[in-house]
């Protein structure tokens, strides 16, 4: 990288916050579909990721508080430790890249790239996060209610939505 009085520095030039740098609490974590494909192609494919929310809290110690799923990518509310964040993450993803690409007879990548996430680092964020999941098909004009989207999951109900 350049340096230097008139030498402006770009997004690329930045360097990714390491994970390891990461606090433990509250995470709002999505990934999305390489080249912005569909992904999720049917509810089969929405209620597979969803269904693999449970034992990823198991098998890692996190908690998801709100998940929703769609075509192309999906997000989640979670509490975790840092290090058991990217690992359930992981385990997620690679979990139903392997479940894709077996349906459909396909190989290679299904995520664009690794989980991005975002630190709730407050309850109002916390909140916020949880609401902006949640009502992410509405935002999209997939339905009417965040309740009537059947591929949405929150711990405490879609009251807060």
């Amino acid at each position: 990288m350049r340096s230097g009085p008139g030498t402006a520095v770009t997004v690329a030039d930045v360097p990714r916050l390491p994970r390891s740098a990461l606090p433990d609490g509250y995470f709002h974590a999505y990934a999305r579909g390489v080249a912005a494909l569909t992904i999720f192609q049917d509810g089969d494919d929405r209620s597979e990721l969803l269904s693999a929310l449970r034992p990823c809290e198991t098998r890692f110690g996190v908690r998801f508080l709100a998940a929703c799923v769609l075509s192309t990518h999906y997000h989640v509310v979670v509490q975790a430790r840092r290090v058991r964040l990217s690992q359930a993450m992981h385990w997620l993803n690679l979990r139903y890249a392997h479940y894709f690409n077996r349906r459909y007879e396909l190989f290679g990548h299904v995520f664009a790239e690794r989980f991005s996430t975002r630190v709730l680092d407050s309850e109002e964020r916390l909140i916020d996060a949880c609401r902006y999941v949640l009502l992410n098909p509405v935002n999209a004009g997939l339905c009417e209610r965040a309740e009537d989207w059947p591929w949405s999951y929150s711990r405490y109900g879609l009251d807060a939505a």
